[in-house]
């Protein structure tokens, strides 16, 4: 899977394998789909079920504070910039602060 650092191989055969646990790319998110909703929410992960390392902090909030900087305040009802579709608006050269800490084994 591009752009995620797995914390462990179970995390990596939950993600990659079985799907079981999913990773949003765009928020540096991890957790399992809610089934109550259909599948459209996640409950999320502060730490690997697994090996117990801590994962890194959503980036949901600042994702919708970079758009608003862009003059974004509803980007549910404008077009967003291509870049916060995926994972590199994290790594853009236009944040003040590099948001993406990769996980350390």
């Amino acid at each position: 899977m591009k752009n995620c650092n797995f914390c462990c191989e179970s995390m990596e055969q939950n993600i990659t394998e079985t799907q079981s646990v999913i990773y949003n790319s765009v928020f540096d998110e991890y957790g399992i789909p809610c089934k109550e909703d259909g599948g459209l929410s996640l409950l999320m992960f502060e730490f690997c079920p697994w090996c117990g390392k801590k994962l890194p902090n959503s980036q949901r909030d600042k994702w919708f504070d970079e758009l608003e900087k862009k003059g974004i305040y509803n980007p549910f009802d404008a077009p967003i910039p291509e870049e916060f579709k995926t994972s590199l608006w994290r790594h853009s050269e236009n944040l003040t602060e590099n948001v993406s800490k990769p996980l350390k084994k």
